[in-house]
Order: structure tokens, then sequence, then C-alpha cells
């Protein structure tokens, strides 16, 4: 009879004990995880040339990091859509690195939230043409996107040397000078 209480006693111990956190509910983490899989997909589709814009809220905003004064600090859906269109006709995209995205978090609860960050490095290349060569380059970029509760992109940046790296492409910085301006 001890034995039989014993055992009622640790069965009912370790049914009362919280649960795992991996079992336990966690609307952020599965927010991430479902956002996650649309910024693969999203970059993925980039580099392939062939962007899927169901993926964005239709009042998204893309903010611009880049040092051209004639760049806005954000552009709509639809200004996106021309400046990727005339990018792809330009330059070739590809990525280097496996996606691995990263939560991001609440930035006044520092809770996870459901967006996404991701590092990831860009291999870009200008084709040759009559009078110039191709030239290739490689961009280390850090991208942020937000979503909202359907799982659209609302907001997202790139942080990248994309002044740098557009002026090399287009042959107004060369290998020599980025050198001596290094010394």
């Amino acid at each position: 009879m001890k034995f039989t209480y014993l055992c009622l006693g640790a069965v009912l111990f370790i049914a009362c004990q919280p649960q795992d956190q991996s079992e336990q509910s966690n609307p952020a983490m599965e927010a991430f995880q479902r956002n996650a899989e649309t910024v693969k997909q999203d970059l993925t589709n980039w580099a392939n040339e062939s962007p899927d814009y169901s993926m964005y809220d239709e009042n998204i905003m893309f903010y611009s990091t880049s040092f051209f004064t004639e760049v806005p600090d954000s552009t709509t859906l639809e200004q996106s859509m021309e400046y990727d269109k005339q990018n792809m006709n330009i330059y070739d995209f590809e990525i280097m690195d496996e996606l691995n995205p990263l939560p991001g978090v609440d930035e006044n609860t520092k809770e996870m939230d459901g967006s996404v960050r991701l590092y990831v490095t860009w291999k870009v290349t200008k084709s040759a043409t009559d009078s110039t060569e191709a030239r290739s380059a490689m961009l280390p970029v850090y991208h942020t996107y937000e979503f909202n509760d359907e799982g659209k992109i609302i907001a997202s940046s790139g942080f990248g040397d994309f002044t740098g790296l557009i002026r090399y492409l287009d042959g107004k910085a060369s290998d020599e000078e980025e050198t001596e301006s290094e010394e």
C-alpha cells in the first residue's frame, strides 16, 4: 500500500510540474517562425529575380539607409516595385550565406514580437557591356522585417554600404582607389 501511495505521489508531483517551455504555446515564437519562412522566401525570390509582392502589406514602408541625395528616406510598395525592376535589369543578386533568421524584439518591452532580423552577404554583379567589363562585389547586409497580424510585411530595411557598392559596380570607384583610401 505504501508503494501505491508513493507511486501515486510521484505521478502527481510530476504532473503538477510546469510544462517544458518547448511544450507551451508561445505565440511570439510561432509568429517568428512563420515570419522567418516568409523572409527566407522573400530573399530567395529576390535573388531569383522573381519578387512576390503579395507578401507585403499594401501600406509597407521600405526604409532607405543609402547615402544618396536623390533617394528618399522611405519608399512605398509601388515605388519599390519600380526600383526593384530597374535594379534587376542592371544587376544580378546572389545570396552567399545560409539564411539564418533571428527573432526581433519589441523596442519597449524587449520581448519577442514576431519580427525578423537577418544577416546575409549578397554577391552583386553588373554584367559586361560593349565598353565595360563585368564587375562583382560582396556586400554584407543586416535586414529587418516587421509584420502585421496577418503575416504580411509592413516595414523593411537593409543596412549595408549600398552607396559604395553601386559606386564600385558602376566604375565610379576602382579597386585601387578603395585600397589607397584605406591607407
